[in-house]
Order: structure tokens, then C-alpha cells, then sequence
């Protein structure tokens, strides 16, 4: 792949942050978006806050996830880990998620981020994959669920675990770059 395929110069990503979400599930995505070339923005559920990832590692949040703005990205990224299991109840949470389906911008889950898009209700009809721990979770949401490592349907990208990061990251950029 030739590096002005990767470029997202110009672009911003939304990734969500939380109490105990899966480091590699949202460390890599932020590095790999933004030796890209886009702008990453890392929420959580309040601004300039530590969250601890499932193996430790923090992360300070830059924004509180009630002040973002779908309109203001061009992509979201929901990591995994018990993280999306709080922030589902979220009712703001819900709206943004909502916001970022109902203008078809890219919406990126992987393992248990597939929590968050389910409780939103914007997977039905959709094809996709998660860890299988969610997988009743996914099919009762509507959605056809499959076992590869990485599935795009439409605006969504999906994938199952952190050994498929590499495969996620690769499509999450192409799909950026079709949808602006």
C-alpha cells in the first residue's frame, strides 16, 4: 500500500475513553490515526482525567464526551475492555453514537467497543464481528454476526481482539478516506 493511501491529513478522529478499557484497543488505533496524519481526540465520560486501562496503562482524557460534536469529526472509534459496558448507559454516549450513524461517518468497534453501537441501536442489518463474547449480544441487536478479523459494512468497522489491530487500523483508514 502506498503511503498517500494512509494520508489523513485534514481528518479528525473521535476515540472514547474509560475506567478500564483495553489499552492496545485504543493506543494503537490513536498512534496509528495519527502517524496518518489525522487529529485524535480522546473523550471520556469527564475532561483531563486519568483512566486506567485493563493492563494499567493511562490515559489522560483531553474532552469530556458531553461536549463532543459528531459534526466535528470524521470518524469514531470505540475500544474495548469492561470500559463500553459503563459507557453504554450513557445516554449522551447514545446520542453521539447515533449522531456519527445517522450522518454515515465511520464508526469503529472492536471486541467488547460493539457494546456501545448495540445499545445505540445502529446495528441492525449490519454485518460484523466482535469478540465472541458479545456474539448473542450482536445477533439480538440485528446484526449478522461473522468470525474474521475484520469486517467493513457500510460505515462500520469491526473486529474481534487485539491480535486483529493491525487489520482494523488498515481499513479504519481506507474508510476514512472514502467517506470525507
Amino acid at each position: 500500500m502506498a503511503d498517500d493511501e494512509l494520508e489523513l491529513d485534514g481528518k479528525s478522529v473521535l476515540i472514547l475513553v474509560g475506567e478500564i478499557y483495553e489499552d492496545l484497543e485504543l493506543w494503537y488505533p490513536r498512534l496509528r490515526l495519527e502517524e496518518a496524519g489525522a487529529e485524535v481526540a480522546v473523550a471520556g465520560p469527564e475532561a483531563s482525567v486519568v483512566y486506567l486501562g485493563k493492563n494499567g496503562y493511562p490515559c489522560k482524557s483531553e474532552a469530556s464526551i458531553p461536549d463532543m460534536k459528531a459534526s466535528e469529526f470524521d470518524a469514531l472509534v470505540v475500544p474495548g475492555g469492561f470500559m463500553p459496558d459503563k459507557l453504554r448507559r450513557d445516554p449522551v454516549v447514545l446520542d453521539l453514537v447515533r449522531d456519527f450513524d445517522t450522518a454515515g461517518k465511520p464508526i469503529a468497534a472492536i471486541c467488547h467497543g460493539g457494546w456501545i453501537p448495540i445499545s445505540a441501536g445502529v446495528y441492525s442489518g449490519i454485518r460484523l464481528t466482535g469478540s465472541p463474547g458479545i456474539k448473542d449480544d450482536l445477533v439480538n441487536a440485528g446484526a449478522t454476526y461473522v468470525d474474521e478479523a475484520v469486517v467493513v459494512d457500510r460505515h462500520h468497522v469491526t473486529s474481534r481482539r487485539p491480535g486483529d489491530l493491525p487489520d482494523f487500523c488498515r481499513e479504519l483508514i481506507k474508510l476514512i478516506r472514502r467517506a470525507t
